[in-house]
């Protein structure tokens, strides 16, 4: 899965955007602050880093620097968002290492257009095709391929086998498949999820996710 970190001293900037990637399949973290982002990239390091560039304390520029001077970081991916037009931000960002930038008010889904154009072109989507077992689920093309044939999936239906997937052996619980597939704005039973996964289940095998009562589901890696 594609980890995401937000650097922004704007909380109300750092939840629109964590809901909003949440909802795409991303893993996000985010930090306040400068410093705090680098911390935390040393204990989680993302693929990019969507990063603010008027901040206190470090800038943005000034974190960017960081990022390329430090090893093991120089292939991060780095986004400035920043509602500074001026030609000389824009040199000073690209001297940095900065590799895109996106302004200020955000649109989220020009800024997952943009960040997946991004990831594409640095090839870290390819780390998105998941072989768990014998599937092969390509998040890019939005296709699973099994045993040479290749399976069509509704979006909803591909998001959730992508979602399970992403953590073989591991327990979604029922909250949290609703909150990844569905989002927290629409409604829908606890029986969306139970008919989605019969589908499932009907075109790609039984044997793959199994049922733990009372809580979620699992995806099997090896069946």
């Amino acid at each position: 899965m594609v980890s995401i970190l937000i650097i922004d001293d704007e909380e109300d900037i750092r939840e629109l955007l964590s809901y909003n990637l949440k909802k795409e399949g991303f893993n996000v973290m985010d930090a306040e602050n400068g410093e705090k982002g680098i911390q935390l990239m040393k204990i989680n390091r993302p693929d990019l880093v969507l990063l603010d560039v008027m901040m206190p304390g470090m800038d943005g520029v000034e974190v960017c620097e960081a990022i390329r001077a430090t090893p093991g970081f120089e292939e991060i991916l780095v986004c400035f968002l920043t509602a500074r037009n001026e030609d000389y931000s824009q040199i000073a960002g690209l001297d940095a290492g900065a590799d895109d930038y996106v302004s200020k008010p955000i649109r989220p889904k020009v800024l997952i257009s943009r960040i997946n154009a991004l990831l594409r072109r640095k090839g870290v989507l390819q780390k998105e095709t998941v072989n768990p077992s014998d599937l092969i689920i390509n998040r890019e093309k939005y296709l699973i391929e099994k045993e040479g044939s290749t399976i069509h999936l509704p979006r909803k239906e591909f998001e959730l086998l992508a979602l399970l997937a992403s953590r073989p052996d591991h327990v979604f619980e029922r909250e949290v498949i609703l909150e990844k597939v569905w989002g927290s704005d629409i409604v829908v039973g606890d029986r969306t999820i139970d008919v989605h996964i019969r589908k499932l289940r009907e075109k790609i095998g039984d044997q793959y996710i199994k049922t733990i009562k009372g809580i979620g589901y699992k995806f099997i890696a090896k069946p």
